[in-house]
């Protein structure tokens, strides 16, 4: 008897239309979903590994790698008793939805940065501007509060959203520039919750002054507003020495609380979106060098 060599079998989506693939490489082995019919369209499209950026055919990334000493095994054992269940394919659930916004793909992925599949384009910059409107949402969710306490606390854990949603995108566009252009010292490791040291470190890595992304002005702005996270995030809100040396106001304020308006957190957002597009526009040019 004549067995064939290969045999086709449909893979049914799950309940969103999304179908499963895992990258080629062995290091990386990550699984995604992609929904079919949205993104780009055309033949002998490349398909990209939203975790390690590998770039192949997608029917690279639907291959079953071969197990057992033959390459592929099948057994099938007949025991009385009652009848074994049979066993469903179904889609892994995934962590983080993505509608990519540059062509459309609609994918999902562990984690929450990634490459496209469809056309590479990675989400961090996405993801800040996703993770700013929140920002904004929380800012008018206090702003409807009659409790002073509970508004205060809202505009205060707005602005650590902010500060840390800027500190996560940042970092993952360093590290994805790193990898592209082959320089990857600290990129990893490169925190930019302290803006002033973040600048210094940029330019050493990668000859971009971040410092420039904006006036003068709006820059100082955005450093006072990480150094009230900080004082928030590790010291209560109480204001410390560090802080007024950072920042250079009045003496007067050590040991009082910090000040954070809802105005203050509203411009603050604006400008890390600034800040974060200026960014994506000097380190692409740095990895295409």
């Amino acid at each position: 008897m004549n067995f064939p060599s290969q045999i086709n079998v449909s893979i049914r989506r799950d309940e969103e239309g999304h179908i499963g693939r895992e990258c080629p490489i062995a290091a990386c082995e990550g699984y995604f979903k992609i929904k079919p019919g949205t993104g780009l369209t055309g033949k002998d499209l490349p398909c990209h590994c939203p975790y390690c950026g590998h770039v192949a055919s997608p029917k690279k990334f639907f291959d079953i790698k071969p197990r057992g000493a033959f390459g592929i095994g099948i057994s099938m054992k007949l025991k009385p008793g009652q009848p074994i269940p049979l066993k469903r394919y179904c889609e892994r659930t995934l962590e983080t939805h993505v509608c990519c916004s540059n062509c459309t793909l609609d994918y999902s992925v562990y984690g929450i940065f990634a490459f496209c599949p469809d056309c590479g384009t990675h989400n961090s910059l996405q993801i800040l501007q996703k993770n700013i409107s929140l920002v904004r949402k929380q800012l008018s969710l206090a702003d409807a509060q009659d409790d002073a306490e509970l508004k205060r606390h809202l505009i205060e854990d707005a602005l650590e959203n902010c500060v840390s949603s800027f500190d996560g995108f940042a970092r993952e566009a360093c590290r994805i520039t790193g990898s592209r252009s082959g320089d990857t010292r600290h990129c990893v490791n490169l925190p930019f919750q302290n803006l002033p040291r973040a600048a210094k470190r940029l330019v050493s890595l990668f000859g971009v002054d971040i410092t420039k992304s904006v006036s003068r002005a709006e820059w100082n702005a955005v450093h006072v507003g990480f150094m009230q996270r900080h004082v928030l995030a590790h010291r209560g809100g109480v204001i410390d020495q560090q802080y007024l040396d950072e920042t250079g106001e009045s003496r007067n304020l050590l040991g009082r609380r910090v000040a954070v308006t809802r105005v203050d957190v509203e411009h603050l957002a604006g400008t890390v979106l600034e800040i974060g597009n200026w960014l994506v526009d000097k380190l692409s040019l740095v990895a295409k060098a």
